[in-house]
């Protein structure tokens, strides 16, 4: 079942590329159908998964290489799900984000289904090599998406994306066969726990080199200077799979097998880590006020908002590892709204200037509905309640403030900081005068339209029902909290939200 994740994006690429009479126009259908089926595919996996179960499931298992260790593992538990459903949605508002007239339509669909079924591989995957493999499937499809139809220092932003996520790759293999030959296991296969029969400082050094490996992919400061030239030079829908799915994959990494393998470890680094999430949170928000381009203020927002999800993790409550959880899919959602929305300004204005930019809200001669929704997706980015971005912020820092306060208030402060680069953006776009030497700007399509508006619908519905998404995030939280011993006792927590929040 979780083979056809995997396979049908692969296989569906392969046809796209290599069908000589397949038109442009058929090549976007066909991509777009196959995304779609992907994602009824994990929906149904959703309703087949059983919450109580704390073991992987749906497990597939091929013997391919077991002289090395390699095997084809899959098995999924609740945060896998979540993964597999931020990665199949994304990939599908991505493909529908591209223009109708891009060049070399046939080669960019099968790229961006390479990179979605390697996604999802990794997620899937429990094999450490396996995951390796997978992991770095999407290094050059990517690599091309950027070369080929980004924009300005498309070429630099593009290998300098290589050259990291090669070093980020190359730590965690080295990480991975560290840790399997020093316990004597030649068997990558996965287990929750497997350095822990290691002496407490080798697993420090072994996390220390899975931290930086998965800090790369995320990225977190100081390795996060790839991120926002590559943000800027992709083209709109590259840009909204970098954000709204690729950095999962090192949130993803980082608490499967940084918590997952060496959860002692992980207890002795924690006041450390909730350190570094404050520092990514501020600087993050700090560097986007200072931003002229609305674009890379975008990405330098992703930079702080993924401090919020380390910071949870850090802080090893259920609520705030939940949190942290539920925050990777917030901010997928929040961060894809935002880049196809500036995507449809760059497109319809010609700037992404925000000294150029003013009066978008004009109901008459402006974009009036991406300006609602521009600023929707910047109440959500700032935590405004009723919107999804509050729900998983308010978890990180209810759980983490017993643990570690001042980190947490730090990390609240940036929040603020957040809401204020915001409200420069949109007050300068959205608001005041439209200039009246500019013409009016051409009318946005529905399909346009089509992404922006599902992805705010279900930012504001899970902000108001966020139930829907926090039980799927709460087992993996409680069981990889379970496995890691408290350096310091902490005051109790309050009881589950999903206890508190009645189904909708």
């Amino acid at each position: 079942m979780l083979s056809v994740l995997i396979w049908l994006p692969i296989l569906g690429a392969g046809a796209i590329a290599f069908l000589p009479k397949l038109s442009a126009q058929q090549g976007r259908v066909a991509a777009l159908a196959i995304a779609s089926t992907t994602l009824l595919w994990t929906l149904w996996l959703f309703t087949q998964f059983s919450l109580g179960d704390p073991s992987f499931q749906f497990r597939e298992f091929l013997p391919w290489v077991p002289q090395l260790g390699l095997n084809y593992d899959l098995g999924i538990d609740s945060l896998s799900l979540l993964m597999l459903g931020l990665n199949s949605l994304i990939t599908g508002i991505a493909l529908w984000s591209s223009r109708p007239d891009i060049e070399r339509p046939r080669l960019f669909y099968a790229l961006m289904l390479v990179v979605s079924g390697g996604m999802a591989g990794a997620f899937v995957a429990q094999n450490l090599l396996l995951f390796f493999l997978l992991y770095e499937l999407e290094l050059v499809p990517l690599y091309l998406l950027v070369a080929i139809w980004g924009g300005e220092k498309r070429n630099y932003a593009a290998t300098k994306f290589l050259l990291y996520t090669a070093l980020s790759g190359a730590l965690m293999l080295a990480g991975f066969l560290a840790t399997v030959l020093l316990t004597g296991n030649l068997d990558f296969a996965y287990e929750a726990g497997l350095g822990q029969a290691l002496p407490l400082v080798t697993q420090v050094i072994l996390l220390g080199i899975l931290l930086v490996a998965f800090g790369i992919k995320i990225p977190l400061v100081p390795f996060h200077t790839w991120l926002p030239d590559t943000y800027v030079a992709a083209s709109t829908p590259v840009a909204i799979m970098l954000g709204g799915v690729l950095a999962k994959l090192g949130t993803y990494g980082l608490f499967r097998f940084g918590l997952g393998m060496f959860p002692e470890a992980w207890s002795v680094l924690a006041p450390y880590l909730a350190v570094w999430g404050a520092g990514s949170v501020l600087y993050g928000a700090v560097t986007a006020i200072a931003q002229k381009d609305i674009k890379r203020m975008v990405a330098y927002s992703s930079v702080g908002h993924m401090g919020y999800i380390l910071l949870g993790g850090a802080a090893l409550t259920n609520l705030a590892l939940t949190g942290a959880v539920t925050q990777m899919i917030s901010h997928g959602l929040i961060l894809a709204i935002l880049f196809h929305l500036v995507g449809v300004v760059e497109t319809k204005v010609g700037t992404r200037e925000l000294d150029v930019l003013n009066g978008l809200m004009n109901p008459i001669r402006g974009l009036p509905l991406i300006s609602a929704l521009l600023v929707l997706g910047g109440m959500a980015s700032a935590g405004i309640p009723g919107l999804v971005g509050f729900v998983t912020e308010f978890l990180v820092f209810q759980g983490s403030y017993a643990a570690y306060p001042l980190p947490t208030l730090l990390a609240v402060m940036g929040t603020g900081l957040t809401a204020v680069y915001f409200v420069i953006l949109l007050n300068r776009t959205c608001f005041g005068k439209l200039d009246n030497s500019i013409a009016y700007f051409p009318k946005v399509t529905f399909s346009e339209r089509v992404p922006a508006v599902i992805l705010a619908a279900l930012i504001l519905f899970l902000g108001i029902q966020p139930n829907w998404l926090v039980r799927w995030g709460e087992p993996t939280a409680v069981a990889l909290v379970a496995a890691a011993p408290m350096m310091k006792p902490i005051a109790p927590e309050p009881p589950p939200i999903t206890a508190a929040i009645p189904p909708l």
